[in-house]
């Protein structure tokens, strides 16, 4: 996925989910202040996307209906909608994918099918995922840095180098 990066920090029972700005179609940014992170479910979720917004608002849309589903148990909806968006033959098509946080779990969703919980409580997506990954693990290893500060300073040290990644953040914590 190209165009962004969304980091998620889970650190001393915090749960830190980051997100740049930027916008762009081809080599052109279109907008420098998007929000790709939400709330949901009585803002007990969070959750992040990198991708096409259209897709990923519909995303956004069917896992908080799985949310209420499932009384919040962010394990059981998160599988059902993977479950969904590969067997559907619309969701098939979705470009998008999803990290979505609560109080206990972390998990990175896609259309193939994937659930995958991260080992170290950071996952990151997106065209700077992989620079925001390497950089909160180096931070978690060498500092004592807060969730919080720790994600903005991943996210700033990105942002210098992906650039598709801009320094205008939308952070949400639990």
């Amino acid at each position: 996925m190209h165009g962004t990066t969304v980091l998620c920090v889970r650190k001393d029972s915090k749960v830190v989910l980051i997100a740049d700005g930027q916008v762009t179609m081809g080599d052109h940014v279109m907008k420098h202040t998007a929000r790709k992170t939400r709330r949901l479910f009585n803002d007990k979720v969070v959750a992040g996307f990198a991708g096409s917004t259209a897709d990923a608002i519909s995303l956004f849309e069917r896992f908080e209906g799985k949310l209420q589903e499932f009384s919040g148990n962010l394990q059981k909806s998160a599988v059902e909608l993977a479950k969904d968006w590969r067997k559907d033959r619309a969701l098939r098509h979705l470009e998008a994918l999803l990290i979505v946080a609560d109080s206990k779990c972390t998990f990175i969703l896609s259309g193939n099918g994937d659930v995958i919980e991260p080992d170290d409580g950071l996952v990151a997506i997106g065209s700077g995922g992989m620079y925001a990954l390497a950089a909160a693990r180096a931070l978690l290893k060498h500092s004592k840095l807060s969730a919080k500060d720790l994600a903005m300073e991943a996210m700033r040290i990105t942002s210098e180098i992906c650039i598709f990644t801009n320094a205008n953040f939308t952070v949400e914590e639990l």
